[in-house]
């Protein structure tokens, strides 16, 4: 986005990219159809953004989601809103937009220069052929975050920035899964979802599905929470968010005292399979404390590893950067993109920010 907005400025835009193909993680992006951007209103978008918002605020609004679907469809991309407000190109992949976005550059003049790694200095590079010297008058660095290094986002840029003097806020893994230590009897609902569930944490709450996995708990609603349960804050599981104690308390007194808990809750809730399981895996004599189903605690041993992470936190503070993006330590340089210490949860936040900071970026360094 940041040569697009260059070359449109008539800058002659060279693009150095590290691997032998260009944007691996936002094809990776679109293997789950491509959440481009998010249909809610967008004042409540900034808000996601937590501490972030008032920095990133005037890009949003200079580049938001309103002219990124405009963008998209002038790369021949129509696009749809979800049910849960989360927006797709119709073809729900990454691939066709990139094509015409990579043909749109090509077109513009930029070029693409494959296989070249920022090693050093102002800036070498090695390539295929040896090192190599560039000395630009202005540059955007998009290196990406610290997850999913074999896409090519490996955070390895931390080390030259600290190296010229550049105070960088620690990494730290966002939108990511928890570890937890089952018992041996939940191994048959590992990939089973947990529906029907309001899960909190901290002051924030949400009614959406996870997931069983071997090594703990994932999916949009851990996601949604990793943030306060990262920070340290306990996982609290309702499974019936639309009973009270008291009702799952009278349904199970109907119940013959003879049967088994496990048949108890079944016939009285019709609490089966991995819902079920997790029940009795977090719970403890609940036939007598029947109200643990609206809270069920699950104890977690920290995320898991930074590089399965959909997305990190850290990076490039704003107290780093001019309000142009550029780094006040290194005129000419700017920085868009994960690169830069702010945090959102998936939903279309992700890419937008991105974007949007990648066209703030490129405008303010063509001025420049």
């Amino acid at each position: 986005m940041a040569a697009e907005c260059l070359a449109r400025a008539g800058r002659q835009v060279v693009i150095c990219e590290a691997k032998p193909s260009p944007a691996r993680k936002f094809l990776m992006a679109g293997k789950s159809g491509l959440n481009l951007m998010n249909a809610a209103p967008l004042d409540a978008q900034i808000a996601q953004y937590a501490e972030a918002a008032n920095w990133l605020a005037p890009m949003l609004r200079a580049f938001g989601p309103e002219q990124i679907r405009a963008w998209a469809e002038t790369l021949g991309q129509d696009l749809f809103t979800g049910s849960s407000g989360r927006v797709f190109p119709q073809a729900m992949k990454a691939s066709p937009l990139l094509r015409a976005w990579l043909a749109r550059l090509s077109d513009l003049g930029v070029e693409l220069r494959r296989n070249w790694r920022w090693t050093a200095g102002s800036f070498d590079f090695d390539i295929p052929e040896g090192v190599r010297h560039l000395a630009p008058r202005v540059t955007v660095l998009a290196l990406g975050g610290a997850s999913w290094a074999r896409l090519g986002s490996d955070g390895a840029w931390a080390q030259q920035l600290t190296a010229r003097g550049i105070a960088l806020a620690p990494f730290q893994p966002a939108n990511m899964g928890f570890r937890v230590a089952w018992s041996a009897h939940m191994t048959r609902h590992f990939g089973q979802p947990i529906k029907g569930t309001q899960i909190s944490a901290g002051d924030k709450a949400i009614r959406a599905e996870f997931v069983l996995s071997e090594t703990g708990i994932e999916g949009g609603a851990i996601y949604a929470l990793s943030r306060p349960l990262r920070e340290g804050a306990p996982l609290s599981i309702d499974l019936f968010p639309d009973l009270t104690a008291s009702q799952i308390t009278e349904h199970l007194s109907r119940q013959p005292v003879k049967l088994s808990t496990k048949n108890r809750l079944r016939r009285a809730l019709r609490l089966e399979g991995a819902r079920l399981a997790l029940a009795l895996e977090t719970a403890r004599d609940i036939a007598d404390h029947p109200a643990q189903l609206k809270a069920l605690t699950l104890p977690l041993l920290g995320p898991r590893p930074m590089d399965e992470a959909i997305s990190t936190a850290g990076g490039l503070p704003q107290a780093a950067l001019t309000d142009t993006l550029m780094l006040r330590d290194w005129p000419g340089v700017f920085a868009a993109g994960e690169m830069l210490d702010w945090e959102a949860p998936t939903g279309g936040y992700l890419l937008t920010a991105s974007l949007a900071t990648g066209h703030w970026a490129g405008r303010h360094a063509a001025r420049f």
